[in-house]
C-alpha cells in the first residue's frame, strides 16, 4: 500500500463525502465505519477514474470492503 494513493484516497473521501480524514485509516470499513452506501461507491469510482485516468474494473471494486482495499485497487492500475 502506497503512502501517496492513502493520502490521495484520504482527501477525496473527506472532499467528496463530508469525512474527518482521521477516521479514514486504512482498516476503516467504507460501509460499516464510513456510512458510505452503494451510490458514494459508484461516485467514488467516477472521482478515482478523474483523478487517476484509468479506469477502475467494477468486478474488481466489488470485493472492496475496507479503505486498505481501495488502496490495493489504485496501486495495482
Amino acid at each position: 500500500m502506497t503512502t501517496d494513493n492513502l493520502e490521495l484516497l484520504q482527501k477525496v473521501l473527506a472532499e467528496e463525502f463530508d469525512l474527518n480524514e482521521s477516521d479514514i485509516v486504512p482498516e476503516a470499513r467504507l460501509f460499516e465505519d464510513l456510512d458510505l452506501d452503494s451510490i458514494d461507491a459508484v461516485d467514488l469510482i467516477v472521482r478515482l477514474k478523474e483523478l487517476t485516468g484509468k479506469k477502475v474494473p467494477p468486478e474488481q471494486f466489488k470485493s472492496v470492503r475496507t479503505v486498505a482495499d481501495i488502496v490495493a485497487v489504485i496501486d495495482s492500475l
